[in-house]
């Protein structure tokens, strides 16, 4: 259960982040607050076991020590189930939390959440979007519809962090 308010406005650099508790891929709950005094990369994608979203979760963990070298933490958030989360956690041997939102209700309040349109269907769904909060909780980056292939390479020099 999430505790973030519903909004499909984007954010934007200097807003506050919405604050969220979301179970993790063990049902473990996981605030935002709990990363208070660290930088974090929130970053929302459509469905675990995907290949996109296999390709932009395994890019994650593969530049975790860079990331976290640099001073970032990284949460995954999608509107998936916690036992697919553990299932994609395991098979992928990720090593930073990815988070369920069922709801999808802390994905509208970060604006991750709308309309898409695919194969000529217009429908509501996960946006592919990296937001990163800084050690206040202010918005330090806001990407939307990003694509999951280059995307951590893009952001790690966005941030000033050199591709490996």
């Amino acid at each position: 259960m999430s505790t973030a308010a519903p909004s499909t406005a984007r954010l934007s650099v200097g807003d506050q982040a919405p604050s969220f508790t979301l179970n993790d891929a063990h049902g473990k709950s996981v605030s935002l607050s709990d990363y208070l005094g660290k930088k974090t990369i929130v970053y929302f994608y459509p469905a675990a076991s995907t290949p996109g979203c296999t390709k932009q979760a395994c890019d994650f963990r593969d530049s975790i020590e860079s990331l976290m070298g640099h001073g970032y933490q990284v949460l995954g958030i999608s509107p998936d189930a916690v036992a697919k989360l553990e299932k994609f956690t395991t098979n992928q041997e990720l090593n930073f939390p990815l988070l369920s939102d069922e709801d999808h209700a802390v994905a509208e309040s970060y604006g991750a959440w709308g309309e898409k349109k695919n194969y000529g269907r217009t429908y509501e769904g996960l946006i592919r979007s990296t937001i990163v909060v800084d050690e206040e909780g202010k918005v330090q980056v806001a990407q939307y519809n990003v694509r999951a292939t280059g995307h951590v390479a893009k952001l790690r020099r966005d941030l000033g962090i050199d591709p490996k």
